[in-house]
């Protein structure tokens, strides 16, 4: 299945990190979110990829089209004849990328519409956000929108809890401490979704958000079915939360590097 990935927004809230560049390409370690994103799907065998992209999109055309230059090592001859040599393949040499053009002022409808006509008729096609990771298993998400016959499954996760958890013992010792937790009960749209072709249906032509006009129409036609995902997820919405995944990564633990 294709795998559209939403990159164009203006990202407010981490107006830190993207004053300067478009969320999908804040780093987690060395690589943008974008790239850990598409090496989950990838793991998964899903390695054709639609970047709907918007504010600040030229960056990340330049990365793609610059990726050996990006990722490896590299010699050059100053000469007139100088085509360069590049020294290390990667696993990702495989991957399709269209990097498609949705504006940049759309919402999120929008650009999932604008990118149907890089969509086979009748295919179905895998959807996330640019700037959310998780410990998905996305063919099981897949098995579970097959199974419902529904024109679209939302992966339903808990959200990390806003503040560290501790266990303290009755003398007031501090025995356990873990930082933003998965301890919220209620469930929130975590991305990860799979769609039938006919959602584009639903989108309508209005600038709007998936997550307003579309999706209660798809509530309402009794489309819409969820994936319980009960596994670790985190959006990166604020600087502290890059600043958290930074360091997971950095641990060499990260809960998202299934590959």
């Amino acid at each position: 299945m294709k795998v559209v990935i939403l990159c164009g927004g203006k990202g407010t809230r981490l107006r830190e990190e993207t004053e300067y560049r478009p969320k999908p390409m804040v780093s987690i370690g060395a690589y943008p979110i974008l790239w850990h994103i598409m090496k989950l799907y990838a793991h998964y065998g899903h390695r054709e990829f639609v970047l709907c992209l918007g504010y600040k999109g030229e960056m990340i055309k330049e990365y793609f089209r610059n990726y050996h230059w990006n990722t490896g090592d590299v010699t050059l001859k100053l000469g007139r004849d100088s085509d360069p040599v590049f020294h290390d393949r990667h696993d990702e040499e495989d991957w399709s990328v269209t990097l498609a053009e949705t504006g940049p002022e759309s919402l999120t409808a929008r650009r999932i519409k604008l990118i149907q006509r890089h969509i086979p008729e009748g295919e179905p096609f895998l959807l996330t956000y640019g700037d959310g990771l998780s410990n998905i298993d996305i063919n099981a998400a897949i098995a579970s929108h097959e199974a419902s016959g529904k024109a679209c499954t939302i992966s339903a996760v808990h959200p990390a809890g806003r503040f560290g958890s501790m266990g303290i013992d009755i003398n007031g010792h501090i025995h356990t401490f873990q930082e933003k937790p998965q301890v919220e009960t209620a469930y929130v749209n975590g991305g990860f979704m799979v769609c039938d072709h006919r959602v584009f249906d639903y989108l309508g032509d209005d600038n709007v958000m998936l997550e307003r006009e579309p999706i209660a129409r798809l509530v309402e036609a009794r489309e819409l079915n969820a994936y319980r995902h009960e596994g670790w997820w985190q959006p990166m919405d604020t600087y502290q939360e890059t600043e958290h995944l930074n360091r997971l990564w950095a641990s060499g633990a990260a809960p998202w590097k299934l590959w």
